[in-house]
């Protein structure tokens, strides 16, 4: 059964996943608590998180994807804000155009994981971030249905980390959010903020998603020069910078 962005939409609407947007937005602005004047694109479902950004962002993008459908985002006309449908390896915008990616509810989704985190070393600038918040496989948040986290496919760190480092991109920081159990009880939700503060210290392998921050890796091309042989040996001979 595919779970449509009305469904995550709902989600967020109640009260256990208000609670959840605060918690993982919290995360998300410690890691990048200035935006002022960049380019900004959310992936998958990211519009909860993408709220806070928009009034300093220059521009805020929400793609949400094929299998999930798409909604209108912003309700408000007099905001900076679009919204579009794209398929996982054609991303509806240039070549380095992007300062910042945020990926939620969007790998565990994608058919084509390689070709996903592909477009988004394409369209992201060589000094922009890719964020990546995806569902812990050993964490409860993905082995229960009614939240977004227990629909598509959870991952290890180290699954992660191999995807993003297969694809060009180096790993910057990382760290985990939602230890809370995935109850919907009154209770429960009322002692989220404590549980979210020591939880990473006393269980964080249970860690409901992971929060991975990466960069494009560039790498240096062949200086301009000449080859010569040194002791029977090819060497590359730099020509000097002009004065």
């Amino acid at each position: 059964m595919s779970y449509s962005v009305y469904d995550l939409k709902q989600f967020y609407s109640r009260r256990a996943g208000r609670l959840v947007r605060r918690l993982l937005s919290s995360h998300i602005r410690e890691l990048w608590p200035d935006v002022k004047g960049l380019d900004i694109m959310g992936y998958g479902y990211a519009v909860p998180y993408l709220r806070s950004f928009q009034e300093e962002s220059a521009n805020a993008y929400a793609v949400m994807t094929a299998s999930n459908g798409v909604h209108f985002w912003p309700e408000d006309q007099g905001r900076k804000g679009l919204v579009c449908l794209s398929t996982e390896a054609e991303l509806p915008f240039a070549t380095e155009s992007l300062d910042r990616i945020l990926v939620v509810h969007g790998l565990e989704h994608a058919e084509m994981p390689e070709a996903l985190i592909h477009e988004f070393w394409r369209v992201l600038k060589s000094n922009g971030r890719l964020l990546m918040v995806v569902p812990n496989r050993l964490g409860l948040w993905s082995r229960v249905d009614w939240t977004p986290f227990g629909h598509g496919t959870p991952y290890s760190y180290k699954q992660i980390i191999r995807h993003l480092h297969e694809n060009r991109f180096s790993t910057e920081r990382k760290e985990k959010a939602l230890f809370m159990p995935p109850f919907r009880s009154f209770l429960v939700l009322r002692t989220a903020y404590t549980i979210e503060s020591f939880g990473r210290f006393i269980f964080p392998g249970l860690a409901g998603v992971h929060l991975i921050e990466a960069s494009k890796q560039i790498y240096a091309g062949i200086p301009k020069g000449k080859a010569e042989k040194v002791r029977g040996q090819r060497i590359l001979i730099v020509d000097p910078l002009p004065t």
